[in-house]
């Protein structure tokens, strides 16, 4: 029985070692292999897998066009997934490598709707909330012909109502704690807002994620 168990062990460990020789042997692959591999892997939902296919092409096909391509529908697929912070990255790196006239009109379009999406938690996101407020405005006076200007200022729209509510709610909250100095600050930059007599109606959050906001 001891020999046994050695030999199952032994067999164990070079199915193992075949395992990872022949996971490791995966490169020097044409760049359509790497390809299909990240158009198979998103399609099976596994995006991690795509990442590593895209990384594959990327650093052994670095002058391939299936890099421009891939990097488009894996901004896309994280996009879908609510991964926004992946999808960024793609985008960032398709106008780091292509950014052109013809492309970043609507590469910087996707940004601001990846933005728009990831902003989830009104009073945890300021940062994230103001510099897509900034990037809709900034794409508003770059690209007045765009045909994606309705939907950037329709998106802007909504980013500025969440504004006027996040700086009613600190208002209020200056003022509860003594601190009319402050609320004053942010009732001056009400005031100038073009938002300011705009009726909407407060957002509804549920009770256990009020805790937290």
């Amino acid at each position: 029985m001891k020999y046994i168990g050695i030999a199952l062990a032994f067999a164990v460990l070079f199915m193992m070692g075949g395992c990872s020789a022949k996971k490791e042997s995966i490169y020097n692959k044409p760049a359509m292999f790497w390809y299909q591999g990240i158009m198979k892997n998103i399609r099976s939902g596994n995006l991690d897998k795509a990442d590593d296919y895209y990384t594959s092409l990327s650093s052994e096909h670095i002058e391939s066009p299936l890099l421009k391509t891939s990097m488009l529908i894996l901004a896309q697929a994280h996009n879908k997934n609510e991964e926004y912070i992946l999808a960024n990255f793609y985008l960032n790196e398709y106008i780091r490598r292509y950014g052109n006239s013809d492309s970043i009109k609507y590469i910087k379009f996707l940004k601001i709707k990846t933005n728009f999406y990831a902003f989830a938690y009104p009073r945890r996101d300021q940062v994230l909330l103001n510099k897509t407020i900034k990037d809709a405005s900034s794409y508003i006076k770059t690209y007045p012909n765009s045909i994606y200007l309705p939907l950037v200022q329709t998106m802007l729209t909504k980013l500025s109502l969440a504004q006027k509510n996040m700086d009613l709610e600190i208002i209020s909250l200056y003022k509860r704690t003594g601190k009319p100095k402050a609320a004053k600050i942010y009732e001056n930059r009400l005031d100038h807002a073009w938002y300011k007599n705009v009726k909407m109606i407060k957002p509804n959050i549920a009770w256990y994620k009020e805790i937290f906001e």
